[in-house]
């Protein structure tokens, strides 16, 4: 298959990915970009042990929260010298929540969720991603994390009940 074959078939996929971990469309953008850019210069030493559909999985998995460290060690750097601020008191807040589809209405509650899905670990924020808004089945997931399924079955229970304490406090529920 061609990079253009490829490209066309997981752009979806892999934009869609990324605009779950990062709520803003010109971040998801991005980090699609700069996926395709890494398939492209990966492609020769695919080494087929899993499928290509999962091997982009992780790609964009590890594009994302690559791009969410390194933005907000940039909000931290830059707000530190602005306004000298200790690390340890920063508290990342997500700028303009922008995703397609949500009415006007629902906007709030779906940023809420978010905000807490962005709470969680990168593991247990995956777990819930793929499994419960990608839709992923349990066997697919723990392949594209590289778990076997008790330990995502783990993963996910600990995710879900973190989730359920971040919402409650938040008032949804």
């Amino acid at each position: 298959m061609t990079f253009e074959g490829i490209y066309f078939e997981h752009y979806k996929m892999v934009f869609n990915l990324a605009l779950q971990y990062v709520q803003n469309i010109e971040d998801a953008e991005e980090i699609t970009q700069d996926v395709f850019v890494k398939v492209s210069d990966n492609l020769n030493s695919f080494k087929k042990q899993a499928s290509l559909r999962t091997w982009i999985y992780r790609i964009s998995i590890n594009q994302s929260l690559d791009f969410i460290k390194a933005k907000n060690t940039q909000k931290r750097n830059f707000i530190s010298q602005i306004f000298s601020l200790n690390d340890a008191n920063f508290k990342y807040e997500p700028t303009n929540f922008n995703h397609p589809g949500i009415e006007l209405e629902q906007k709030e509650a779906y940023k809420k969720i978010f905000d807490a899905i962005n709470q969680l670990s990168d593991n247990q924020k995956t777990a819930i991603i793929l499994l419960k808004i990608e839709d992923k089945s349990q066997a697919e997931t723990a392949e594209i994390m590289k778990l076997n399924e008790k330990a995502l079955e783990s993963l996910f229970q600990r995710a879900k009940k973190k989730l359920e304490v971040l919402l409650n406090r938040n008032g949804i529920s």
